[in-house]
C-alpha cells in the first residue's frame, strides 16, 4: 500500500520573528532562522520591507557625499516644521526638497564645528544641539531661518550651559550631561528660558554619591510620566518627581543594566527602549519587573545582537521609533545591519519580533509628528517609502526553522510545497528546501503573474502561480507550488525574492510529504 500524504501547515509564516538563540528543532514553526529585508507586515505575517527614496534631488555643495549623521524635526510655536540636519561638520535644513546650509548668525566668531554627531532637543520653538567638545547651539526661526548660534548668544543669557554630550527636552526645560571631563553630573535650564542656567529654577544633580558599586559615566537622558532617567553605562538612575527638580527624590537604582549608546535611546509615547551591554531593552519593563531584570526585548537574537554591536563604534550606532510602523529600528553602521523589532505585540516571554536589513545601509534616523521616517544617507536625505531603494531592487529572504516534521525517526519525503503570497507581480519566488542542516538548498523559481483585481472568494487553492482573491488595497493573493526532490529527517524551506516596486508578504506555507524509511 502507497505511503499516505501528509500535510504540514505553517499559518503565520515569520510571525514570532527572527530566533538564532536557541535550538532550531525545538522552535515553534512561526520562528524564522533567517528574516533579511523583513518586517511583521499589517496581516502578521512576514513580508518586505519598504525601500528608501531621495528627498533632495541635487546635492548641497557644502555636504557633498558625505553622511547626514543626524537628523530632527522642529515644530515653532506657530506649528511650523523644519526638519535640520548635520553632515561634513556643518548644519542643514531641508527646503521642500532641497538641503540649504545654515550659516553662523550669532555676530560674533563662527563656532569651530569638528563633528557631526549632534543630540537635538527642542524647546519653545526653537532647537538646541549638543555633541561633546562643543559650544550648545540653536537654531530659532524667530531670530532667523537660515541661520544658528550659540546657546551662550541669546539675549539676556545667565550662568554657563554646560558643553554636554547629550539633552533632552521634559517637564518644561533642557536637561543635559556628559561633558568630556565631567561626566557625572546633570544640568537643567530654568522653565522655559533655555537661556537661563542659574536664576530660578534652574539647577544641578552630583550623581557621585547615587552610582552603586563605586560610580558609573552618563552615556544619556530619559524623561517619562514625571520620572527622569539617568542612563549610566551600567546603571541607571530613576528620579520621582522631576517636574519639579528641585525637589525630585531618587525613586530606584537599576544595577548591572546601563545604556552603551547615547543615540540607541527612543521613545514608544508608553516607553523608553536603549541598548544596553546585554542587549535592547525596555525601561520601564526593567522598572516594573524588578524579579525578572533579565528580560530584553532582543532575547531571541540576543547572542548575535551583541557580538556585532561589540564591533561598532557605540557614537555611530543610532536608533529611531516609528509610530507608524510600530517597530524600533537600531543601526550598526559597520556591519552594515539593521535590527528591526515589531512593537505592536510582544511574544509571550516580553521579548519583541525581530527581522533583520541588509541593504538600505542608514547612517542615521529621524521621525516626525506626521509619521514621515526620515533616513540619513551619503549626500541625500531620503524617506522610508515605496518599495525600490532608490530605484534599485532588494533581497528579501524567509527561511522558516529546522522541523522533523512530526516523525523525529522516520525520512521525510517532501512531494509539494505550496505558499501563498500576497502582493507581487510578474516577478519570481525562489522556493528552496534542504535536508539535515546542509545548506545546499535545491531552488524552484515560481512566477507571480501580472496581479489583477479579483473578488474575494473566486478561488481557493488554484493551479501553481494563479490570483485567487483581492485582499486588501489592491493587493492580490497568488498560490505558487514547487514538487520537491529529495529526502532527509529534517527538512527546512526558504524563500526569496527581488522587491522591485511591489510589496510582497508570505501568508501560508503547506509541506506535502510522505514518511521514507525509518532511520
Amino acid at each position: 500500500m502507497a505511503q499516505q500524504i501528509q500535510t504540514f501547515s505553517i499559518t503565520a509564516p515569520g510571525f514570532y520573528g527572527l530566533n538564532t538563540q536557541d535550538s532550531s528543532l525545538d522552535l515553534a514553526s512561526g520562528f524564522a532562522l533567517t528574516a533579511v529585508n523583513c518586517v511583521i507586515d499589517q496581516y502578521g505575517r512576514v513580508g518586505a520591507r519598504k525601500g528608501w527614496t531621495k528627498v533632495n534631488s541635487a546635492l548641497n555643495t557644502d555636504l557633498s557625499t558625505n553622511n547626514i549623521t543626524a537628523i530632527g524635526e522642529l515644530i515653532t510655536n506657530d506649528g511650523t516644521s523644519y526638519i535640520i540636519m548635520a553632515g561634513n561638520n556643518k548644519l542643514y535644513k531641508l527646503s521642500s526638497s532641497t538641503i540649504t546650509t545654515l550659516t553662523y548668525g550669532g555676530g560674533g566668531t563662527a563656532p569651530t564645528i569638528t563633528a557631526s554627531n549632534w543630540q537635538m532637543a527642542n524647546l519653545n520653538g526653537a532647537m538646541f544641539l549638543y555633541q561633546t567638545g562643543h559650544d550648545p547651539l540653536v537654531f530659532d526661526p524667530s531670530l532667523s531661518t537660515t541661520a544658528y548660534r550659540r546657546v551662550s548668544e541669546l539675549a539676556a543669557y545667565a550662568g554657563t550651559a554646560q558643553l554636554g554630550n547629550t539633552v533632552i527636552s521634559a517637564y518644561g526645560r533642557l536637561w543635559s550631561a556628559d561633558v568630556s571631563t565631567e561626566k557625572v553630573t546633570v544640568q537643567w535650564c530654568d522653565t522655559k528660558l533655555p537661556n537661563k542656567w542659574n536664576t530660578g529654577t534652574a539647577g544641578t544633580l552630583d550623581t557621585t554619591s547615587v552610582w552603586p558599586k563605586g560610580g558609573d559615566n552618563i552615556i544619556a537622558l530619559g524623561a517619562h510620566n514625571g520620572f527622569l532617567f539617568i542612563f549610566g553605562k551600567n546603571n541607571i538612575l530613576v528620579y520621582s518627581g522631576a517636574t519639579t527638580p528641585s525637589t525630585m527624590v531618587l525613586a530606584d537604582v537599576i544595577t548591572g543594566i546601563g545604556c552603551i549608546a547615547r543615540d540607541s535611546v527612543a521613545y514608544t509615547g508608553s516607553d523608553i527602549i536603549f541598548l544596553s551591554a546585554s542587549g535592547v531593552r525596555s525601561v520601564l519593563r526593567t522598572v516594573q519587573e524588578k524579579s525578572a531584570p533579565l528580560r530584553d526585548l532582543s532575547k531571541n537574537v540576543r547572542n548575535d545582537l551583541i557580538t556585532y554591536v561589540a564591533g561598532e563604534a557605540t557614537t555611530a550606532i543610532k536608533a529611531v521609533y516609528s509610530v507608524k510602523d510600530a517597530f524600533y529600528l537600531l543601526m550598526l553602521p559597520a556591519l552594515k545591519v539593521v535590527y528591526c523589532f515589531d512593537m505592536k505585540a510582544a511574544l509571550q516571554d516580553g521579548s519583541a519580533r525581530v527581522t533583520t536589513w541588509d541593504s538600505i545601509e542608514p547612517y542615521s534616523f529621524g521621525t516626525t509628528v506626521g509619521g514621515t521616517l526620515y533616513i540619513g544617507k551619503a549626500g541625500y536625505l531620503a524617506t522610508y517609502s515605496g518599495y525600490n531603494d532608490n530605484t534599485s531592487s532588494y533581497r528579501f529572504q524567509y527561511f522558516t526553522n529546522h522541523t522533523d516534521l512530526g516523525a523525529p525517526s522516520v525520512t521525510s519525503i517532501l512531494k509539494r510545497i505550496k505558499v501563498v503570497v500576497i502582493g507581487g507581480s510578474n516577478q519570481y519566488v525562489i522556493m528552496k528546501w534542504g535536508y539535515d542542516f546542509s545548506s545546499n538548498y535545491y531552488p524552484y523559481s515560481a512566477k507571480i503573474p501580472t496581479q489583477t483585481v479579483a473578488e474575494y472568494g473566486i478561488a481557493e487553492y488554484g493551479s501553481n502561480a494563479t490570483v485567487i482573491a483581492y485582499y486588501s488595497g489592491g493587493i492580490t493573493m497568488s498560490t505558487l507550488s514547487a514538487y520537491p526532490t529529495g529526502s532527509g529527517k529534517v527538512v527546512q524551506t526558504g524563500y526569496e525574492a527581488d522587491i522591485s516596486g511591489y510589496p510582497l508578504s508570505i501568508q501560508k506555507i503547506e509541506i506535502h510529504a510522505k514518511n521514507g524509511k525509518v532511520v
